[in-house]
This record gives C-alpha cells, sequence and structure tokens, in this order.
C-alpha cells in the first residue's frame, strides 16, 4: 500500500507519516505510531475517538493495523496538509490561500459538533493549527485524537491526572486546578489561541525569546481593540475584511479568559462568529498569562502577567 514507506509526507512527536494508495486508487496518510508511546494510550484514544464520530470536519480513518508493538493508523489523504503550512507570515508563498470566513466557519461548526453533536463528547485536547487538516477545497479536518478525553455529554467536568496538549494552546486549568476545573471550556481556550494566529498570521507567543508585552499578541491585539486603532494585520487588510478580523478577534479573546465560567461554549461561538460585529462587546481586560516555559511533567509552572 505504500511501496515500502517509500513517501515520506511528514514526522511529528508521535512517528511518521506516509503516503499510501488503495486499490481503488483512493489516497491514504499512513501514520505510524513510535513504540514508545505509553502502552498504545494514545493509539486507542484515536480509535476509539474518531470511530464515534462522522462529520464533514473530523479527518476521515479508514483503517488501522496493530501487530505487537507496531502500531498504524489509516486516514484518507489530505492533499494540502496542515493548516499551519497556510498561516504564519514565515510562509508568505502560500498567501493566496487566504483564511476565510467560511474556512474558519467551518472549523467553528466542527469543533461545536464534538462538544454537541454526537451523544458522547470528546474534548479533543490539542487543538491547534498543526492538527487542522486541509482537503482539496481547503475544507478543515480535525485530526490526532490521541490525547482526547470521551466523557458523557451530561458530564461537564473531567478528572484528569497530568496536564496534557501543546504550550501556547493549554489553558491553565489543565496545568493547575487553581485555576478551575478541566472541562469543554479548556479546548475552547485552545480555540481562541488558535484563531489569534490565524488571524495575526504569528505565533501568539515566540519561545525563542525572552517573554515581553511586544511579543504577547493577545495582549497587543487587546490594546488596540480597546482603543479603537487600526489593527494592522497584513493578511486580512484586504477590503471588506477588517470587520471580520475585528469580530474573530474579539470572540478569540472572550475565548481565553483565564476563569474557564467566563469564556462562551462552543455554540455561544458559533452565533457570535454568525452574528454582526456591532452585537458583540469587547471581553473584559482578561489577566494574559504566558504560556509554561517549562516541561509538563514538572508541577512548578512559570508565569508571567502582563498587565
Amino acid at each position: 500500500m505504500t511501496k515500502s514507506f517509500n513517501n515520506k509526507l511528514g514526522q511529528r512527536g508521535y512517528g511518521c507519516v506516509y503516503k499510501g494508495q488503495l486499490q481503488d486508487g483512493c489516497f491514504m496518510a499512513v501514520k505510524v505510531l513510535e513504540e514508545s508511546k505509553g502502552n498504545g494510550e494514545e493509539f486507542i484514544n484515536e480509535v476509539a475517538s474518531i470511530s464515534r464520530t462522522s462529520h464533514v470536519n473530523i479527518v476521515t480513518l479508514k483503517g488501522f493495523c496493530s501487530e505487537g508493538s507496531k502500531r498504524a493508523l489509516i486516514y484518507k489523504l489530505m492533499p494540502n496538509g496542515s493548516l499551519e503550512k497556510f498561516i504564519y507570515k514565515r510562509n508568505p508563498s502560500n498567501f493566496d490561500h487566504q483564511l476565510g470566513w467560511e474556512t474558519l466557519y467551518n472549523i467553528s461548526r466542527g469543533l461545536e459538533y464534538l462538544h454537541r453533536g454526537c451523544n458522547t463528547q470528546i474534548l479533543h485536547f490539542d487543538i491547534k493549527p498543526h492538527n487542522i487538516l486541509l482537503d482539496e477545497n481547503f475544507c478543515p479536518k480535525i485530526s490526532n485524537f490521541g490525547l482526547s478525553k470521551i466523557c458523557p455529554k451530561e458530564k461537564s467536568i473531567i478528572s484528569m491526572v497530568g496536564a496534557r496538549g501543546t504550550m501556547r494552546y493549554i489553558a491553565l486549568e489543565v496545568f493547575s486546578r487553581t485555576f478551575g476545573e478541566v472541562s469543554h471550556k479548556s479546548n475552547v481556550y485552545s480555540y481562541g489561541m488558535m484563531v489569534l494566529e490565524m488571524v495575526g498570521g504569528q505565533k501568539n507567543v515566540d519561545v525563542t525569546v525572552n517573554f515581553s508585552s511586544e511579543i504577547y499578541f493577545p495582549h497587543w491585539i487587546y490594546k488596540h481593540l480597546e482603543l479603537n486603532e487600526e489593527l494592522g494585520l497584513l493578511r486580512l487588510l484586504k477590503e471588506g475584511h477588517e470587520d471580520c478580523a475585528r469580530k474573530m478577534i474579539i470572540v478569540s479573546l472572550w475565548c481565553i479568559q483565564i476563569d474557564p465560567s467566563n469564556r462562551p461554549s462552543m455554540s455561544r461561538v458559533v452565533e457570535m462568529l454568525e452574528g454582526s460585529l456591532n452585537s458583540l462587546q469587547i471581553p473584559p481586560k482578561p489577566f494574559l498569562f504566558s504560556p509554561p516555559r517549562r516541561s509538563l511533567t514538572n508541577s512548578s509552572i512559570e508565569m508571567l502577567s502582563i498587565q
């Protein structure tokens, strides 16, 4: 199927992805997991989560293999790769494919479905541009459910041992219950951070330099909204896009409130995105924190409060 794994599409922390083709001509992406991934927990999570759903915004799982310590997941190939290739300024060659309102709306609907669209809630815990794949029509597909948690729809709070996810996108309550309980609102936070990066065309925090308000994008953009200043965003300054950008930013800033109870549900997020800009209020100025810079296994969390 993969011609002995001779067409490598990419490599992440979980393993490698290879291009394959079925006998009917359909192209596949085969994700081969590293053997050291926690007794197969992420593999089981992925199969259990995706097999329970069927939605236009979720990547299609065609099959899986498990033989001894070797495990692989087989997906329908997304020819345009991941969203992160198209949103950051370091990739100017891809700017012809601007992130449009329809794409953002589809992503919103996909996440809303995961929270409310089926009998079982699937909390992803790793929502970020790298895990949003794009098909031939740039329709987004959510992927990589290895860190997900499944819980009954009637439950809003879940128990969880240890933090999980990717720095820059993790809600603080996932690190410390001092900030609140872990729930679907934790994914709302990740969603908000991701959309801010989509709008700004840059990472919210550059972890290669010391933290400061100049490089913490959520703080910078909030001040511009508060003073009603021009946003100065190169990616969305085409005619008619300024209002769209402001709407995305206001919704995102609601999503990244530190207190989970102040964040909207994903269904409310969709309502705000579909509504008019004039109906949206700028959220209270949040206590904006730079994300933890230490390992997830370190219980000591280093944070910088930006006033």
